[in-house]
């Protein structure tokens, strides 16, 4: 199995979101230890700070669905968390 990287999320999220903003943090070294997390210290769990005009009119919770819409495809790569961030 390969683990999703920040390059890999960001990619998608660009493709499928057209974000004005991103910025994708591999927080997995920190979480060492907790559930999901792995040895190799990356690629469960991850931050993700977006603004798209897709979000426009939508409520916080349609802005993270899309954004875990857009992500789902890493859960069977090992993703375990995202913390999303909306702008």
């Amino acid at each position: 199995m390969t683990l999703p990287t920040t390059t890999d999320l960001e990619a998608r999220l660009r493709a499928t979101l057209s974000p004005t903003t991103l910025e994708v943090i591999d927080e997995s070294a920190a979480h060492a230890g907790h559930a999901g997390a792995n040895a190799e210290g990356y690629g469960t769990h991850f931050r993700v700070r977006i603004a798209s005009p897709l979000f426009e009119g939508k409520t916080r919770v349609a802005r993270h669905r899309l954004v875990y819409d857009a992500l789902q495809l890493f859960i069977a790569q090992g993703l375990h968390a995202i913390a999303i961030e909306t702008l």
